[in-house]
């Protein structure tokens, strides 16, 4: 059961990732990409018509991490507390950024609320490649000082960084030179897979352009992605050891290859589909391949005083995991329903529909 609910919230981890990533990534291509006034109004209505309903996806997440893993949900709730808190401002600050901007029409308000949706999106991706990175690498359970544990083994709490800003340390903070590594690989990934979006959704003036500026972003994502597996082997020798034990777990990794090798021939692809797609495999199999490596670890520990947490150790009761199934597969239908039929009213372009005013 611990390991069906370890997949079900994965999957819709992933989901949350793949859509509302798309809408960091066109926030982001709008704050750096976006010059005339017609191209920032219609990339923001390619994220304006959707942004809501692919949070729901984090909110159903969170309501199943509640039910299927309670003491991983209060550990992580509780230890990176500063961060959600930063993250919560930044996901209020880029709605309401898309949602004022149409509002009045004067340049100024609309010049603030752009920034304000350009810069939140462009925040949100790297808070969230450093919240993967921290996973990756692991926290100090328990907040052992001199081989005594402050908290429970199960609690921690993170400084934003520790003032050796080394994810080596015994005390680490939530941000170091390697969980800023992970955060850049994320706002790289889903700059890409926002540019493929506007790309796909829309007539921008631009989407000649962004082609090459994906073909740009795909050779530094290429780079940091293999430096960023060099320093992992620094920060944690047994990264890849489920890979070597358990060889099918590689098709994750290569998921992640097709996706990134795949974007490199971007200006001969002639679908626009088929690009988003080759975006979707490098979040899909980004995520996966690091959820893969760690598991049956959930969150792995830096000191040797607590153990990891695990599906296993954090999960609720037998009894618990049967009723969140019950409720799970109701709330999954009904959030695969709404996501079809909001996706079906905004199929195909979006350039001529009405939003933000």
């Amino acid at each position: 059961m611990e390991i069906f609910w370890y997949i079900i919230i994965a999957i819709v981890l992933v989901v949350f990732f793949i859509l509302d990533g798309y809408d960091f990534g066109a926030g982001i291509i709008h704050l750096f990409f976006a010059k005339k006034e017609e191209d920032k109004e219609v990339i923001a209505k390619s994220a304006g018509l959707f942004w809501d309903s692919n949070e729901v996806w984090l909110v159903a997440a969170g309501g199943m991490l509640f039910m299927a893993f309670p003491t991983f949900y209060a550990s992580v709730f509780s230890g990176f507390y500063l961060p959600l808190i930063l993250v919560l401002w930044l996901i209020i600050f880029r709605a309401i950024g898309l949602e004022f901007r149409g509002q009045f029409q004067f340049q100024m308000w609309k010049d603030i609320w752009d920034k304000s949706f350009g810069i939140s999106s462009l925040l949100l991706a790297l808070f969230f490649g450093i919240a993967l990175g921290n996973i990756v690498r692991g926290v100090n359970l328990g907040s052992v000082e001199n081989g005594v544990s402050v908290y429970e083994g199960h609690y921690f709490f993170l400084p934003l960084w520790d003032s050796s800003f080394s994810p080596l340390s015994d005390t680490p903070g939530v941000i170091d030179w390697f969980t800023i590594i992970i955060g850049f690989i994320s706002v790289v990934t889903l700059a890409i897979h926002g540019a493929n979006w506007v790309i796909l959704k829309t007539n921008s003036s631009i989407n000649t352009k962004l082609k090459g500026i994906i073909f740009k972003l795909n050779i530094v994502l290429a780079v940091l992605t293999i430096f960023s597996l060099i320093v992992w082997q620094l920060v944690n020798p047994k990264s890849l050891n489920n890979f070597i034990d358990k060889p099918y777990l590689l098709v994750f990794p290569i998921i992640y290859l097709t996706g990134l090798v795949g974007l490199f021939f971007i200006k001969k692809i002639k679908k626009d589909s088929h690009a988003f797609l080759l975006s979707t495999l490098l979040i899909l199999g980004g995520i996966t391949s690091s959820l893969a490596s760690l598991f049956p670890v959930i969150l792995p520990s830096v000191n040797d005083i607590n153990e990891p947490l695990t599906i296993y150790n954090t999960a609720t009761s037998e009894y618990g995991l049967s009723v969140a199934m019950t409720w799970g597969i109701i709330g999954f239908i009904l959030l695969f329903v709404y996501m079809i039929i909001q996706k079906r009213l905004l199929g195909g372009k979006i350039d001529k529909m009405d939003y933000g005013h």
